[in-house]
């Protein structure tokens, strides 16, 4: 594949990403379960949506490929559950809006710890939108409306173990992105296990959870995963941060759940700057 097909290939697997993830405060609210117990069988059902893809797609290569996790991939799976465990938990304190708008800073983190630990310098383009991105988190947060500061603190842990995943992933191309990304739910999964209830959900209910696993965990990670190394780490961050603009639109429809006025203007700040960067970029691509 060339240079343009790889880069046009990327925009579109993070894009969708971003667009699975950014149904996850829908099923949150969906499921009543608490935190943990979600996390729990998103963990474990994402897990094993997983381990079929890859069993049809690399068969015994699928487990032979973990001789080359190593302790960068060791850490990737880390980070991928820390920020699962942060992402839920966060909803329980905060609203939908701003936990994704809060996500919406990934650009600028993943921008400074790029340009530190890799040196990966931004594109003007890319750095003007994840700075505008910021200004429309900070005029949100600033005003309070829809969040609480546990909630929100555990956003922005989110997003900084997102972004380390996505340096991760650029600087180390031996670690086995989709393995990696199945045992960081796995992970999840345990991490909430002490925590979480041990009775059968009602079949409704485990059928949500199913549904919330494949799409936000076995597509949307995987596609992540694949897209992130196919464009700098800047642009990952940039595209998977349209996450944060559409979420709140799948809870307004379904739940009724309105974002506050300077929460629908920081989104709409964000969201603006997102896409003038897709567009401007693109048109370098060509």
């Amino acid at each position: 594949m060339n240079a343009k097909w790889n880069y046009r290939l990327g925009l579109l697997l993070v894009t969708l990403s971003a667009i699975a993830w950014s149904s996850g405060g829908f099923f949150v609210r969906l499921i009543p379960l608490d935190a943990f117990t979600q996390l729990q069988w998103r963990g474990f059902f994402g897990f094993l949506g997983m381990v079929v893809f890859l069993g049809f797609r690399d068969g015994r290569r699928a487990v032979t490929n973990l001789q080359f996790l190593g302790w960068a991939g060791g850490a990737y799976v880390l980070f991928g559950a820390l920020a699962m465990f942060c992402f839920i938990n966060s909803l329980t304190y905060t609203s939908v809006a701003h936990n994704s708008i809060i996500y919406a800073t990934v650009p600028l983190v993943t921008a400074v710890l790029a340009w530190f630990l890799i040196r990966e310098k931004p594109g003007r383009s890319a750095l003007l939108a994840a700075i505008a991105s910021f200004v429309g988190v900070a005029l949100m947060v600033g005003t309070g409306g829809g969040g609480q500061w546990l909630g929100d603190g555990l956003a922005f842990l989110m997003t900084l173990f997102t972004a380390l995943m996505i340096v991760l992933g650029r600087r180390h191309l031996e670690i086995p992105l989709l393995q990696a990304t199945a045992l960081s739910a796995l992970g999840s999964s345990l991490l909430a296990m002490p925590f979480a209830q041990h009775t059968l959900p009602e079949p409704e209910v485990l059928w949500h959870l199913f549904l919330f696993a494949i799409f936000t965990q076995t597509f949307g990670l995987a596609a992540f995963a694949l897209g992130s190394r196919l464009i700098p780490s800047m642009e990952t961050a940039l595209i998977g941060a349209l996450d944060g603009p559409l979420a709140p639109l799948w809870v307004l429809v379904a739940f009724g759940e309105t974002p506050a006025q300077m929460t629908m203007i920081g989104g709409t700040i964000v969201l603006v700057s997102i896409t003038a960067h897709i567009v401007w970029s693109s048109r370098d691509h060509r």
